[in-house]
């Protein structure tokens, strides 16, 4: 994949074999998103007006996978993440359970993975590399056909940590972007 730091060849940008268990939500977002289209995130957006981040997250996933969740099924916040492009990730870890019906919208998403959480603990990941555009460690997190970078490679770092791992004082808002997510 052109444009990727410490690219690894064999990567087609597929995600099999990585349901099962506790898990996840990974989406491919739209290619016709103004911002940051064809690339992979975690549900969420930006804040209404008098939304607190889990108000937004959950109307987020309410509106991109047509998931009707609610306070109830929020377990806890993640640190904050700055991205590049100017916008502060308050990552809200929420439950929704087995019985899940998605319905993602077209016009934000393109595809849904269910991801098992056991594949953000695989030997190779994480990966961290360096490019010339900055000092800080590009994070990058392997998931079967693709790498998933910050802020949302991030993230599911903090998440293996804390959730899996029990090392609740990790950060990751220090780990770098890859320059094609700056804007």
């Amino acid at each position: 994949m052109r444009g990727v730091p410490g690219d690894i060849t064999g990567l087609d940008g597929r995600m099999r074999g990585v349901s099962g268990g506790a898990s996840f939500l990974l989406c491919r977002r739209a290619a016709r998103m103004n911002r940051h289209a064809g690339q992979w995130a975690l549900p969420g957006g930006k804040l209404d007006e008098g939304e607190t981040p889990i108000d937004a997250a959950l109307r987020e996933l309410d509106e991109e996978l047509g998931l009707h969740l609610t306070h109830h099924n929020v377990l806890g916040l993640l640190d904050d993440y700055t991205t590049r492009s100017g916008f502060v990730m308050t990552p809200v870890v929420i439950w929704a359970g087995e019985n899940m019906s998605i319905t993602p919208d077209p016009n934000e998403v393109a595809h849904v993975y269910r991801i098992g959480l056991r594949e953000l603990c695989r030997s190779d990941s994480p990966r961290f590399v360096t490019i010339p555009e900055s000092e800080r460690p590009v994070v990058q997190i392997p998931l079967s056909g693709d790498l998933i970078h910050a802020p949302t490679g991030a993230v599911l770092l903090q998440m293996r940590w804390v959730a899996l791992e029990g090392r609740i004082n990790e950060r990751v808002d220090h780990l770098e972007q890859p320059v094609f997510a700056w804007q």
